[in-house]
């Protein structure tokens, strides 16, 4: 099967279904109107679809009449909350909505992959499981979690798990790969420092919780200079600083929003764990109070099964006019990571980075632009994947 072939044949129906998305961009947990298009999608194929599934979320099912292997395949639908300026025709009709990471080309793929196989049901070995899941910009419980309790992953088991994602960083035309640690688990936290308020021009008679504040942002990049294993990529952020009313009033309590990045369990425990001592800590001494709070369903670390990836990078060479390289980590976060808690797998990654065409700007900027020439790329890689590793024996041995 040339499955390459096959995409560029369907591509302008491809770029037409990216661009319908794009214009009606919807954030995390409200995707309606994209899983209302999805579903349509599916069904028409003569795919079996599931709505509801997580919230929003689509599952279709392919069954094939061979025996083999069943694999997921997955795309995320959210938008993110971004007024979009970059200059395209199709560009977002939501205020202050925007696909800025590429979730539009994501569901397209996937639905373009869906159609492929679809064409080749009778061939099929196997069980081909599709996945659009809302809410992967939601960074907490996300979308990933509640599909897997709804069962996405069993009835049949899933034994190997797909994901793509749009990249700005990389050429078009370029898949990255990588085996083990690809995406960090991104740990948000809150500190409330409690002081206690007063004039201010009497500051000893209170205890600045501003003051205490700007201490703690110091201290805690000591976290990662002195306390963590330089080796380690590791990285703490303080994004938000909250406090006060006037400029001369001290406040009685100041908030600090942050994020932790880091690629292993181990780094990541030993880092929450310090990230408090000294919050707590440098408060103490100004006699202030600390309370750090953390996010409870923060995204695991997206590791990709190491043989699966190997296995995926070689099929990926066959699909002319691209590219395979080895992908470096990268500390954004990943609700996948949740699905290849389940299966093995890989996530792996597109560029559509195209100076000549404006495709310049890094995912989440709002001058986001996807150069859609690789979308049949894309597409052809979800089909290939899926096709190869239903084979009854899977392709280890190759």
């Amino acid at each position: 099967m040339d499955f390459l072939k096959e995409a560029i044949a369907i591509e302008p129906e491809i770029i037409r279904i990216r661009r319908e998305i794009h214009q009606k961009p919807e954030l995390a947990y409200r995707e309606q109107t994209t899983a209302k298009l999805v579903a349509e999608q599916l069904k028409a194929l003569g795919i079996q679809v599931k709505q509801g599934v997580g919230g929003t979320g689509i599952l279709g099912i392919l069954k094939g009449p061979k025996p083999g292997r069943v694999v997921a395949l997955r795309a995320d639908m959210d938008a993110l909350p971004l007024d979009e300026i970059a200059e395209v025709e199709f560009k977002s009709k939501v205020k202050g909505v925007m696909h800025a990471c590429g979730h539009d080309t994501h569901v397209a793929m996937l639905l373009g992959a869906a159609k492929l196989l679809a064409n080749h049901k009778d061939e099929l070995q196997g069980t081909v499981k599709f996945l659009f899941q809302p809410a992967e910009e939601q960074g907490g419980r996300g979308g990933a979690k509640p599909m897997i309790e709804d069962g996405v992953m069993k009835d049949p088991k899933v034994d190997y798990v797909f994901g793509l994602h749009i990249d700005g960083d990389l050429n078009s035309g370029v898949f990255g790969l990588k085996g083990g640690a690809i995406m960090a688990a991104p740990d948000t936290f809150v500190v409330r420092i409690i002081g206690r308020g007063g004039h201010g021009s009497a500051p000893h008679q209170t205890i600045d919780p501003v003051y205490v504040a700007a201490q703690v942002i110091t201290a805690l990049q000591g976290v990662s200079g002195r306390m963590i294993d330089p080796v380690q990529p590791f990285v703490v952020t303080i994004g938000s600083v909250h406090s006060g009313t006037k400029e001369n009033i001290i406040p009685d309590e100041a908030v600090l929003q942050g994020t932790i990045r880091t690629l292993d369990e181990a780094t990541r425990k030993r880092a929450k764990a310090k990230v408090e001592q000294v919050a707590e800590g440098v408060a103490r001494a100004f006699g202030a109070k600390a309370t750090v709070e953390f996010e409870k369903d923060a995204y695991p670390v997206t590791i990709n099964d190491e043989k699966v990836t190997e296995q995926a990078r070689k099929k990926l060479r066959q699909i002319r006019g691209t590219r395979t390289i080895v992908k470096e980590p990268i500390l954004g976060g990943e609700d996948f990571s949740r699905f290849l808690n389940e299966a093995p797998g890989t996530f792996y990654f597109l560029g559509t980075r195209n100076s000549a065409k404006g495709c310049t700007y890094r995912n989440h900027s709002s001058k986001f632009k996807v150069d859609e020439d690789v979308l049949k790329y894309g597409t052809a890689s979800l089909a290939l994947l899926a096709s190869e590793f239903t084979k009854p024996t899977g392709i280890e041995n190759e």
